[in-house]
């Protein structure tokens, strides 16, 4: 017994802190989905930008498919008035189910009918004013509770076609070995860098698929002042704390609460980690973006992969 007077009682304490704090699963993602998808005017007008298709399925059926690859099978969106088509779209649809199966098209019973598995919830928020990436996300507080989670921005697909796993998941893992939130970068042109949120990882480059040390982010920098290239690109494993530092914080950029300065305030109690994507992302509430999204989809496609890339060719 001497020898647990001279330390070993405290590693051991250590010890079993690390293993309760390892145990903390990333179970949870926020979507924020309440938008109003101007860049996408007309088209979105009348039709949630997150609902338009890209080749056969709408853009939010992308992302959640995203989080259920990584694991993630708690959904909140976080929504408004106009949006009812993305619940109706993961919702049954007793009349439709009942003509696809008295016409004996089973195939596509099948599909609508599992859009997402059945121990996959979907559950929804209001965001009632329109006040900032932060604040849709601090919407969703009491249903996160003290558990760490993800926030996806429907706009943009992450295309990891080709390769083995997502980038999400890896982003859960590297959270959940070492519990440093993490935040996916991607390089961006320099040219364009003032339309992002930039990382400073201290002229570090994180190495495709991994993770390196913040600094400090910049929202939008000019090119003098950018510290790097690597860009915010809309995934986030975040603890719970920032669901606090949300509350606490004041109206940022734009008179808006700002994701990006809770989570500066979030570095100066711990390490945040850049994680460098090794997908391709698309812009998908932009109309190039999109367009070039269904490109990228279609060519994958099993059904009209190979007569697109034939159209394609004769474009020139």
């Amino acid at each position: 017994m001497a020898g647990l007077n001279d330390g070993s009682s405290l590693r051991i304490n250590v010890i079993f802190k690390l293993n309760g704090a390892r145990m903390l699963k990333v179970r949870k993602v926020v979507i924020p989905v309440a938008g109003l998808g101007t860049r996408l005017l007309p088209a979105s007008k009348a039709i949630p930008k997150e609902m338009m298709p890209v080749v056969d399925k709408p853009v939010i059926q992308y992302v959640i498919e995203e989080s259920i690859a990584a694991g993630i099978k708690e959904i909140i969106l976080v929504t408004r008035s106009g949006k009812s088509a993305i619940e109706d779209h993961f919702d049954s649809n007793y009349e439709l189910e009942k003509e696809l199966a008295r016409k004996n098209k089973l195939d596509v019973l099948a599909m609508i009918q599992h859009i997402v598995p059945f121990d996959v919830s979907i559950v929804s928020v209001r965001q009632h004013e329109a006040k900032g990436l932060g604040h849709a996300v601090s919407c969703a507080a009491s249903l996160i509770g003290d558990e760490p989670f993800a926030v996806i921005l429907p706009d943009v697909l992450i295309n990891n076609s080709g390769q083995q796993g997502v980038d999400l998941a890896r982003m859960v893992a590297a959270f959940e070995c070492d519990l440093a939130p993490q935040i996916m970068v991607g390089d961006v042109p320099l040219e364009d860098v003032q339309l992002y949120g930039i990382v400073d990882c201290g002229g570090v480059q994180p190495k495709s698929g991994s993770s390196v040390a913040i600094k400090r982010l910049v929202e939008k920098p000019s090119q003098e002042q950018a510290p790097s290239t690597m860009a915010v690109i809309g995934r986030y494993i975040l603890p719970a704390r920032i669901m606090a530092l949300l509350a606490e914080g004041k109206a940022g950029a734009g008179g808006e609460i700002q994701l990006t300065d809770a989570i500066d305030a979030l570095l100066l109690e711990q390490q945040v980690q850049a994680y460098r994507m090794q997908g391709a992302s698309y812009d998908c509430g932009d109309k190039l973006g999109y367009v070039k999204a269904n490109i990228a989809y279609g060519l994958q496609h099993d059904e009209i992969g190979a007569d697109l890339n034939l159209f394609l060719k004769t474009l020139g």
